[in-house]
């Protein structure tokens, strides 16, 4: 299979209490009875889209969706200034995970995603890898602080007029000072046009590093509906602050807990914003992951990414 299967929709959905006032919207979709599944969605803070059903085939897999906490339709919704996001970090959605994996009586479960979701992947992987039968990720991120720093200052040599204006947006922070730092505060800020003049100055940033990717003009950050677009940057620089709380090179360092576990990894050799280099290494330090590298794509992926995605998803299906 190399095409997406036909659009299918959820036959059970729900709202799972996970504590500290959250609610995580779940969803399954697919066989009942079929091999579990579950897509770990990116940003963080984007929350799960309907495109990722398709990558799964219906009458073999059992397929799991859920919006990590803030985003999407879970509630509260980081948007909202009053939501307290002291209780989204990354340990809190490793936890989110596994208890909806024990809500809906799954054993083991394959994980797909990419981006961020690379990173919640490897994390959750490595502190349950007994409650995981395969990976699949495309673009292959463990959120380090150098990948961070890349991302938002070492990537801007390629867009230095682009840099700038980012830089700028965030006032009184030096070309070496940490600006996603200030970002973060700036999206904590009580006065709400701040805090909208920081999200879009984000999101054009974000566009920009994609901006070589495709033929036509895309912004695909930048024009998400406003609600969701607050809530992508606010969690995103809260994450990317902290480190995504995790010790540096820690999901690389403690690959050595996947083994046994089968991996693909797909990774474009264009990919600005999450280089290479991350996926070669984790490849290296995961002996049960293969790892295959598209010369014509970014981060956003191709035809050809997807096409990869498709073929290990239908060869898993048939592992018990």
């Amino acid at each position: 299979m190399t095409q997406p299967y036909p659009p299918i929709e959820p036959y059970e959905t729900g709202m799972l209490d996970v504590g500290d006032g959250n609610l995580v919207y779940w969803e399954v979709c697919g066989n009942p009875v079929g091999k579990p599944a579950v897509v770990v969605h990116g940003g963080p803070g984007s929350g799960c889209g309907t495109r990722a059903r398709q990558l799964f085939d219906p009458a073999r897999y059992r397929v799991v969706l859920f919006d990590q906490r803030g985003c999407g339709r879970s509630t509260p919704h980081a948007s909202d200034p009053a939501t307290d996001m002291r209780c989204n970090t990354t340990p809190h959605l490793i936890a989110d995970m596994e208890r909806l994996r024990e809500h809906l009586g799954i054993d083991r479960w394959l994980l797909h995603g990419g981006s961020w979701g690379s990173t919640l992947i490897l994390a959750y992987a490595e502190t349950y890898p007994e409650r995981v039968s395969e990976v699949v990720i495309a673009a292959v991120t463990t959120t380090r602080r150098s990948e961070v720093d890349w991302l938002y200052r070492g990537v801007g040599r390629y867009f230095p007029e682009q840099w700038e204006r980012f830089l700028a947006a965030a006032p009184g922070t030096p070309r070496d000072g940490d600006v996603v730092a200030a970002y973060a505060r700036l999206t904590e800020d009580p006065d709400a046009a701040v805090r909208e003049k920081a999200t879009v100055d984000w999101c054009r940033w974000e566009d920009a590093v994609v901006s070589g990717e495709t033929d036509e003009p895309t912004h695909p950050y930048g024009e998400r509906p406003p609600a969701a677009r607050l809530a992508f940057v606010r969690i995103c620089a809260h994450y990317f602050s902290h480190g995504a709380w995790l010790e540096e090179g820690a999901l690389l360092r403690d690959a050595h807990r996947l083994a046994g576990i089968p991996g693909v990894l797909v990774h474009g050799r264009l990919d600005m914003g999450t280089p290479l280099d991350t996926a070669w290494e984790l490849a290296r330090a995961w002996p049960d992951a293969e790892l295959t590298v598209v010369r014509d794509a970014g981060h956003l992926g191709t035809e050809t990414t997807r096409a990869h995605v498709l073929r290990a998803l239908d060869r898993f299906a048939a592992r018990s």
